[in-house]
């Protein structure tokens, strides 16, 4: 199964409920839509777990984007490496010493999007044409990807036969609960991924204690929280 979520935001702890609940294997696969640092308490912790799965697909969200604009200018300014490794530990308060320069180069490393056969994941939104269709996302630039503030509303609705994965903003910014967000193509049944235009699976994590992912092959959400 894949299953595929987004601003986990150091919630180490819900994350290891997640798979638990799901009961994740090694012969499943696992999609982050990016922002797994600051806010929580475990960002690096959380970071250094998912980059230790083989089978996880993780992406850049804007507070991964911010974290290497700071690593950059520093790099800018001196090649005291061991300076520039204090100063990032000092980005995460608490659990810096946790950092690494393993860690630094895998977040350095990371894609601004996935694109499968039916699919796409991004953090924040993908360019669209005048006609809504979706644009060639090698062409667009990590500050649309991870930035984008208009594709969470509910008219904008990406043209195309991909659904389009993404968080960024919370769903409860749009009058909802936490709770993962579909928009259902018109006349479809939700029983496949590539029914929907879009999914936001932003819960809130950080804020509301709740979770969640979204299973690829079988269209359900699940959910962790403080009642669980």
């Amino acid at each position: 199964m894949t299953y595929i979520f987004s601003d986990i935001h150091g919630e180490d702890e819900l994350f290891c409920r997640l798979l638990e609940k799901v009961k994740f294997s090694e012969g499943d696969t696992l999609v982050s839509c990016g922002d797994m640092l600051e806010k929580g308490k475990h960002s690096v912790r959380l970071a250094k777990r998912l980059f230790a799965m083989k089978n996880a697909v993780l992406l850049a969200g804007n507070h991964e984007y911010d974290f290497l604009k700071y690593y950059w200018a520093l790099m800018r300014r001196t090649e005291d490496y061991a300076l520039v490794l204090e100063k990032l530990q000092a980005y995460f308060p608490g659990e810096g010493a946790l950092l690494d320069w393993d860690t630094v180069d895998r977040i350095e490393a990371l894609p601004y999007f996935y694109e499968a056969a039916d699919y796409i994941c991004v953090h924040a939104g993908v360019p669209l044409d005048r006609e809504g269709r979706i644009l060639p996302l090698r062409d667009a630039i990590p500050e649309q990807l991870v930035y984008d503030r208009t594709f969470r509303e509910p008219s904008v609705l990406p043209k195309g036969g991909k659904c389009v994965f993404f968080g960024h903003t919370t769903t409860m910014s749009l009058g909802g609960g936490p709770a993962i967000a579909r928009y259902l193509r018109e006349g479809a049944k939700g029983d496949r991924v590539s029914d929907f235009y879009k999914i936001h699976l932003d819960t809130g994590a950080w804020m509301s204690g709740v979770l969640g992912c979204f299973c690829i092959e079988t269209c359900q959400s699940f959910y962790v929280g403080p009642e669980d």
